[in-house]
């Protein structure tokens, strides 16, 4: 039986029986309640970015399957109008596919031929897009009724109408003074649609909504972090557990935001009727600056369980009490019915960031297991009777340099996670690497100007680069069954299915379909894309097929990545695959402007200086992220040029707002000679030319012949 138990067998039967009666909204995305309640009955859909309720991400289909499999190929593809991180995984509605792209663009395609139904676009303003810390990434869409729900980077949360994508409603979801993004997909149930948001980086409060899907009027707030309890309730449904809250800070956090948003995973178990809050980090990282290095700071790093008809607390696990580490818990939580200690129990599993696999009582939120599924070095163990980590000599900073593992991107980041009912194994892409944390006395909060996320971090001198690997891990056993290494720390998300496979893509373009047993390799896509992304499965007219957007971006490409140079060109798809596919992609074009050096004289010591400020001001985007290659810029040779960009911000509605708040006209020219440093490099490597046997990375890094 799959994760839902007794109840799926009577919400089938009665969703059958009231998909004949027709729905009070007919034609295209007419999905409700009882529909979704029996998402298993109908594969030929993939009714919610994870496929339903339970988000296992595990379809039923199997005409593609470990013996079929070597058939597959590309039945169609469609281009996005947006290159950057495409982290979307498709819904797909009665033979029509809605998803969300960079910007948080919406469209609906033939899911039969690719061609284009409709588009809409949100038009957020590149002033909006730089509030992120990680890039313009849209995580996907619901749908319900005959709508379809986005988040918008700016805040907004938008009903479009199914058939013809026009707006129906728009709401802003948070306070646009303060540096508020919505990166995640919303999650439907009972006529309600839910929606966190992001910016813990840059001094927000955490909060989640619930709003009626049919006015956008609000149902539910809850705020995940106490606020400055000076100003009295906020009247939400957080007010009653805020009064216990607070006691767990320290100092005046407030002042900072104190983070804790829920950028990501949202579960709704229609078992208990409970919502499910993967909340995010402190911010800032450090809890000695946040609160006086006290308390475990609920509920930051934490699971927490709501009433989905009132919003009102039920429990909470915190999985990094005081976490000093961007140790999130909102990556994806999935439902289940497992056998635990000789009894069968209804749980949630979850893989954060911390490096435990967690699986708890989902009625309840007793932990019933925590294993370290990647190398952690913050833990000592964790207190089974307490549910407690305890902590090791290496976990807190305040007393010097520490190096711990995992690093701040985690052991798993948001990238989904699958389990197969089949199999009884979880899939997921993992990350091992290391960084040092110190703490600095001098830190001062600088509100959305820029990252407020730690003290001091930088690599770790021994690990400077880490490594990914796709593991299949058995929940009950508490073990790693296979591992498959993987080419770069930041890979794509997985689809397990009844065809014993697990799809999933990888940072260098391939994407490939494993034996979901052994981990053995059985097939493989190369493409000139990243893949970030979780794949989707449906059928039509008889035929299986397999979706994935391509196209990197989001968090952590900025890190160290393996065997791969910075700014290679990205390309914003969606790729079909169908046994027999014929389909091929266009030929890329890596034409690339030559590196273009500046010919001034630079004082002594401006490129080191400038080092630094490019390191803590541009880095963040302009490090492998499909934005603009500095070295080639035009603007290096030309003074005005790079001021009106840099401090004048005229390409504002590009995303490249100004820097004159945070750069002095001095240190913009500092930067100007760092990255011409980089150019003069560049250029050397262009006047070798390409290298016997270049890969297409190393073909975009020479200029072209």
């Amino acid at each position: 039986m799959r994760s839902l138990g007794f109840v799926r067998v009577l919400t089938t039967a009665l969703a059958l029986f009231l998909a004949g009666c027709g729905d009070e909204r007919d034609g295209p995305g007419a999905i409700d309640q009882a529909r979704l309640l029996a998402a298993a009955s109908e594969p030929q859909n993939w009714l919610t970015a994870s496929g339903g309720f339970d988000e296992q991400r595990y379809s039923t289909l199997k005409q593609i399957n470990t013996q079929t499999v070597g058939q597959l190929g590309l039945a169609w593809s469609f281009e996005f109008d947006t290159n950057r991180g495409q982290e979307a995984t498709p819904v797909v509605v009665d033979g029509v596919i809605y998803t969300s792209t960079a910007w948080s663009k919406v469209y609906a395609i033939d899911a039969r031929t690719g061609k284009q139904l409709w588009q809409y676009d949100p038009k957020v303003s590149g002033e909006d897009g730089f509030k992120a810390c990680c890039d313009v990434v849209n995580r996907g869409v619901a749908v319900w009724k005959g709508r379809v729900y986005v988040g918008a980077i700016d805040g907004r949360l938008i009903a479009l109408d199914a058939q013809t994508g026009k707006p129906v409603w728009s709401v802003l979801t948070v306070d646009k003074s303060k540096p508020y993004t919505i990166t995640g997909a919303p999650r439907v149930f009972d006529d309600k649609v839910i929606i966190g948001n992001g910016g813990a980086e840059f001094g927000v409060r955490g909060y989640v909504t619930a709003y009626d899907t049919d006015t956008g009027k609000q149902r539910w707030r809850f705020y995940t972090v106490p606020g400055d309890p000076a100003k009295g309730p906020d009247h939400a449904a957080s007010d009653p557990i805020m009064r216990q809250a607070v006691k767990t800070w320290a100092g005046k956090w407030y002042d900072m935001g104190g983070g804790g948003t829920a950028w990501d995973s949202i579960v709704y178990d229609p078992e208990f009727d409970q919502v499910y809050i993967g909340v995010g980090n402190g911010s800032p990282w450090d809890r000695k600056i946040r609160s006086d290095g006290k308390g475990d700071n609920l509920f930051l790093s934490s699971i927490v369980a709501l009433d989905a008809k009132t919003g009102r607390y039920k429990w909470h696990y915190q999985t990094s009490p005081g976490d000093s580490w961007d140790y999130t818990a909102t990556q994806p939580m999935m439902l289940a019915e497992l056998p635990i200690g000789g009894k069968s129990r209804k749980v949630l599993m979850q893989a954060p960031k911390n490096g435990f696999f967690y699986i708890l009582d989902r009625q309840t939120g007793k932990l019933l297991s925590a294993k370290s599924y990647v190398k952690q070095t913050w833990v000592d163990h964790i207190d089974m009777a307490t549910g407690r980590p305890v902590m090791s000599a290496n976990a807190y900073y305040d007393d010097g340099l520490k190096i711990i593992e995992p690093a701040t991107i985690g052991g798993h980041n948001w990238q989904p996670m699958s389990f197969s009912p089949q199999t009884g194994l979880v899939y997921i892409p993992t990350v091992n690497w290391s960084l040092s944390f110190e703490h600095d006395p001098g830190y001062k909060f600088i509100r959305g100007a820029e990252p407020n996320i730690y003290s001091k971090v930088g690599l770790d001198p021994m690990q400077p680069n880490g490594t990914g690997a796709l593991i299949a891990w058995d929940p009950v056993g508490q073990r790693e069954v296979w591992r498959v290494k993987q080419p770069e720390m930041v890979n794509g998300g997985t689809l397990a299915t009844a065809g014993a496979l697990v799809f999933s893509g990888d940072g260098h373009g391939e994407f490939s379909a494993f034996d979901a047993r052994s981990g053995q390799r059985v097939w493989s896509f190369k493409q000139q894309s990243s893949i970030m992304a979780a794949p989707a499965t449906y059928e039509l007219d008889g035929v299986q097929y397999v979706a994935v957007l391509v196209g990197k971006g989001g968090g952590g490409v900025g890190m160290p990545e393996l065997n791969r140079p910075r700014f290679t060109p990205q390309f914003g798809r969606l790729l079909v695959f169908k046994l027999g596919g014929k389909a091929t992609l266009p030929a890329p074009n890596l034409a690339m402007q030559p590196a273009n050096p500046p010919g001034d004289v630079f004082p002594t010591g401006a490129v080191a200086r400038g080092e630094k400020l490019y390191s803590d001001k541009c880095s963040r985007c302009h490090e492998g992220w499909s934005v603009p290659d500095l070295r080639r810029s035009a603007a290096l040779n030309d003074v005005a040029m790079w001021k009106s960009i840099v401090l004048e911000g005229v390409l504002a509605p590009n995303g490249m707002v100004s820097f004159s708040k945070m750069l002095t006209p001095q240190e913009s020219e500092d930067v100007r000679a760092y990255v011409g440093s980089l150019a003069r490099d560049l250029a050397r490597e262009e006047r070798k030319g390409p290298k016997q046997g270049a890969t297409r990375d190393e073909l975009s890094r020479v200029k072209p012949q």
